[in-house]
């Protein structure tokens, strides 16, 4: 393809609104309008992409680093898009909102009797926890919701309506979830158990017979009940009494109260121990190259982009390439190079080589610097010097050196090499 057929225009600057270095050598080498748009040459790259990646041993093949957590492969880049939990021992890696640790079972204890005592002013598990002069691992956190499907959702509910639907036994997908008060919940891990959901309003939590601020699933009615997998294993834990200023102490999973679902429902965090190998979690920023859905080509390229340039432009691996071959006529005082840079042009694509064939009337040194920014991984450069010696003038695009060839061997010399 001609450069002009492909309408590629490339810039000196770096764009000011460009995300990460990547993205800035993508707009400037013209794979990518400053408005994110793939244009006509990113096309190319990730048509390329498309055709060769097609497991994760092919995303290494090209030279990117991963974390992998089947079906998801990472890339891992302090410009991701996502928060990452990975562990440096055994490799395993996963979103951080969904990865799963080694959970420390609690020590075991008797269960003991159930107590009601006043807790003024102690609405939070914090202040719970001060409070009572225990550590927040001994506290039993509420936490309510509303799935998205039920019937109950509307702009502003009111206590009557919602004793109207409770009547009529339509808010089953009231949701109370418990997890212990030294852990955070993951929505992420929730929504994948119950679909979309929302913050119950105080009046829906009135009418399961729940109290804001001092909620326990003891006594609650028509609500979906999940634990966290902690939960049955913690012990007299103190919990809300349902009624504002109280707490119950000594709540146990099993005998005060059950749950429809029992899961890991908390946050991991960097340091917690792998659930394979329980050595510390570590965290980074990555891309997500690859889920249940297939692979992403643009995040890819980005990826590439990111990995894959130098202070000139890009360098994307062969396999990938817009194009194999960046073809580049230097215009002679004293002699027409473009018959010969032509017919190297037809030789080339008949060879099955796709050629990107810069035949502008620019300056040289243009011409240079645009083919470092596009990062073919071949420049031949057909110019005068060269073929008053039957020569052209072949650099690989991460070389450092120029090699003259003989113009006849061209396709012969990129062949084996």
């Amino acid at each position: 393809m001609r450069y002009n057929e492909l309408t590629l225009q490339t810039h000196r600057e770096a764009p000011a609104n460009a995300r990460s270095a990547g993205q800035a050598w993508l707009i400037r080498a013209g794979y990518l309008a400053h408005n994110g748009q793939v244009l006509p040459l990113g096309e190319r790259a990730l048509a390329k992409i498309r055709a060769f990646v097609q497991t994760p041993a092919d995303l290494r093949q090209i030279g990117l680093s991963l974390l992998e957590s089947a079906p998801e492969a990472y890339c891992p880049t302090p410009v991701g898009s996502h928060d990452l939990l990975f562990c440096p021992a055994c490799g395993t890696a996963a979103r951080a909102e969904t990865a799963q640790v080694k959970k420390a079972m609690p020590a075991s204890e008797t269960p003991a009797a159930l107590e009601k005592v006043l807790t003024p002013d102690c609405p939070t598990i914090e202040s719970l926890a001060a409070f009572l002069g225990i550590p927040t691992s001994k506290t039993a956190k509420a936490l309510m919701f509303v799935s998205r499907d039920s019937r109950l959702e509307s702009s502003s509910p009111t206590l009557e309506s919602s004793n109207l639907l409770l009547s009529n036994s339509l808010i089953a997908n009231f949701l109370f979830i418990v997890i212990r008060g030294d852990t955070a919940l993951s929505e992420a891990k929730l929504e994948a158990l119950v679909g979309p959901f929302r913050l119950a309003t105080e009046d829906e939590i009135r009418a399961i017979g729940a109290a804001p601020g001092y909620a326990s699933p003891i006594g609650v009615k028509n609500a979906r009940i999940l634990v966290d997998d902690l939960i049955p294993q913690s012990a007299n834990l103190v919990a809300g009494a349902n009624k504002a200023g109280y707490h119950l102490l000594n709540t146990n999973y099993g005998r005060d109260y059950s749950a429809e679902t029992v899961a890991d429902l908390t946050q991991a965090n960097p340091g917690d121990p792998c659930i394979r190998c329980a050595s510390a979690l570590s965290e980074t920023r990555g891309w997500i190259l690859a889920s249940e859905t297939g692979f992403d080509p643009e995040k890819i390229l980005l990826a590439l982009a990111e990995s894959h340039h130098d202070d000139k432009g890009l360098s994307l691996p062969a396999p990938v390439a817009a194009f194999d071959v960046y073809l580049m006529q230097v215009p002679g005082k004293t002699m027409d190079t473009l018959p010969a840079a032509q017919d190297l042009y037809e030789k080339l694509q008949a060879a099955g080589l796709s050629v990107l064939f810069d035949d502008r009337n620019e300056r040289a040194g243009v011409k240079f610097n645009d083919a470092d920014l596009v990062g073919c991984p071949i420049r031949i450069t057909v110019g005068e010097r060269g073929l008053q010696n039957g020569m052209v003038e072949v650099k690989g695009r991460n070389g450092s050196e120029v090699e003259q060839i003989p113009l006849a061997e061209t396709i012969n010399h990129l062949r084996s090499h």
